[in-house]
């Protein structure tokens, strides 16, 4: 701002000075000197604001590859966190994908499996997005992960997850998540929906709702949550999804919606559970545009016959 002030009172008084000694510039070797000293410091002040500039530009430019390098390198991180590969040889299998609305997100989904067998899966939502958001949630992905890891209930594993995110964010941010964990045996599913939408259920389960569970994680510092079960056949599905899918298309006007969430998801099927999170992103990019409005996630589950079962 000092150049552009001192480059304008320069080209002012070498205006100026040129207007009131147009006539004398032929006579007056003083107006010459005057005109003269006046455009070429204004030539050398302009010299200076242009390389001042371009000093500016280029540190800029240096200082946007670093933060581009650390969003990279923050984004790898985080995609490191999310599973590499699902369980083979179970009772259920899985497709999922996160596709963040700005390098990184806040939205968040695992697979789990201890050596006993013991399966589980999450899927949550860290309120807000960017680098915040990605902050808080590879603490909840450590913190889940350490709990289950305990052998934690179902129903006590949210309660301490909820104190946790309650704890280190002084209750300024929530997560709404929905856990479950499966029994093989009975094939029954173990879960708790912390306020989270609503998975949606097709097969034998169709329609009905899991709601079990209790508000948001990290709302209140203590909270038990109740815990809901469900039986699954084979051939059962279960679509869980962040509300970056069914809200897609809002800024627009007219969001893509649970029913076009679950026909989209019905059209394909009996197909390879890979397909149909293929064919659903594609529906939501037709609808939506390619530009990601908010973090979506999409987490497929579906049962299968196990090995004992199809012996």
């Amino acid at each position: 701002m000092r150049d552009r002030i001192y480059l304008f009172v320069f080209l002012v008084g070498a205006g100026l000075l040129l207007y009131v000694g147009r006539g004398r510039i032929a006579t007056s070797a003083y107006a010459t000197f005057g005109l003269t000293f006046a455009g070429t410091t204004a030539a050398a002040v302009l010299g200076m604001v242009l390389y001042r500039v371009q000093l500016e530009l280029r540190a800029s430019r240096h200082e946007l590859a670093r933060k581009e390098a650390e969003l990279n390198f923050a984004l790898e991180v985080q995609q490191a966190l999310f599973p590499k590969q699902f369980p083979a040889d179970q009772s259920l299998e899985f497709s999922a994908v996160c596709v963040p609305a700005r390098g990184i997100g806040g939205d968040y989904y695992d697979v789990l499996q201890r050596p006993d067998g013991r399966l589980a899966f999450a899927i949550a939502d860290i309120s807000g997005k960017g680098i915040s958001a990605a902050i808080l949630m590879s603490n909840v992905h450590a913190v889940l992960r350490t709990l289950y890891d305990a052998g934690q209930s179902v129903g006590e594993l949210c309660s301490r997850l909820n104190s946790h995110l309650h704890r280190v964010t002084a209750g300024t941010k929530f997560a709404t998540a929905f856990y479950a964990e499966w029994s093989e045996r009975d094939r029954c599913l173990t879960y708790v929906n912390a306020g989270h939408p609503a998975p949606i259920l097709l097969g034998s389960c169709s329609g009905q709702l899991l709601q079990t569970g209790g508000p948001p994680l990290g709302i209140f510092p203590e909270t038990e949550f109740e815990v809901g079960r469900l039986v699954l056949q084979p051939g059962d599905m279960i679509v869980l999804y962040s509300d970056g899918i069914t809200e897609a298309g809002q800024g627009s006007g007219k969001e893509f919606g649970e029913v076009r969430l679950e026909a989209a998801v019905t059209q394909r099927l009996e197909r390879p559970l890979d397909e149909i999170r293929q064919h659903v992103l594609k529906a939501v990019r037709d609808w939506s545009g390619d530009e990601v409005e908010d973090d979506m996630t999409l987490l497929l589950v579906r049962a299968v016959r196990s090995q004992k079962e199809a012996l």
